[in-house]
């Protein structure tokens, strides 16, 4: 495993008024290792994403990305740094092609001054091109309406999209929550992908099958603290899910293992 993660949330506690969503939260996302992050509804979870992608600021600790401190205004400077996040609906539009999809607001032009356009044929090229990286087959017209895709194939689009726009990070909230097996198979190997090419995934889920599948490191969290961490092998699916439903380890777990 890799020595120096390339993400480190430090004692990270965020509080909305009264509410203390997380709690001394600490955790490290390393590349070319998959973080699993598990914990039912009301775990933390979402808040701990908006953390992680500069949608909301830490009220207490500190967030490190590439070995310093880092302090995020918004989500495009979490974006700058090469922190991508997928979200469970994807964001696609579904009455619009694979290529425009892939390209959203960073179409690619040619010509120049008024005569500048949008380079339909290398969008087409590059999505396809990018999409077939993931392992994607069926998908071979970049002018599809990504409507006509499946849940996989749509998780994929948004990943190829985030690698090919620099993302170092990537962030995956309930990817395969909405999909049936078949489909949450296909998740589960762009997964591997992604971890294959040194990126650094969170992988948030509740499926503690899914996430033994893939995971190198997890990190529990219940209430907004963390239950327990642990890495691959260290405990059985059974253990995983007692721990998942606050079951006994959870008082002597403390603050992680």
């Amino acid at each position: 495993m890799n020595t120096e993660p390339l993400m480190a949330l430090k004692s990270v506690s965020r509080s909305f008024g009264n509410n203390l969503a997380l709690d001394n939260v600490s955790l490290e996302a390393y590349p070319g290792e998959v973080h699993c992050l598990l914990g039912d509804n009301g775990a933390g979870k979402s808040t701990l994403i908006k953390t992680m992608s500069g949608v909301v600021n830490p009220t207490e600790g500190e967030i490190h990305f590439g070995g310093a401190a880092v302090h995020f205004r918004s989500p495009r400077d979490a974006q700058d740094l090469g922190i991508g996040t997928v979200h469970q609906d994807v964001g696609t539009i579904p009455l619009i092609s694979v290529a425009r999809n892939f390209f959203l607001g960073k179409e690619p032009t040619k010509g120049w001054g008024p005569f500048m356009r949008y380079d339909s044929a290398t969008a087409n090229r590059i999505a396809i091109e990018q999409i077939r990286s993931m392992g994607i087959r069926r998908i071979s017209d970049a002018e599809q309406l990504v409507g006509t895709m499946s849940g996989g194939e749509r998780q994929a689009l948004a990943i190829a999209r985030a690698l090919y726009f620099g993302a170092k990070l990537l962030i995956l909230d309930e990817p395969t929550a909405a999909l049936g097996v078949k489909e949450s198979r296909i998740v589960i190997e762009l997964i591997k992908s992604a971890r294959a090419r040194g990126i650094a995934l969170v992988f948030i889920t509740h499926n503690a099958t899914h996430a033994l599948q893939v995971g190198d490191r997890f990190t529990v969290l219940i209430q907004g603290r963390v239950a327990s961490q642990f890495v691959k092998g260290e405990k059985t699916r059974e253990e995983v899910l007692n721990l998942m439903a606050g079951g006994e380890e959870f008082d002597s777990a403390g603050h992680g293992d």
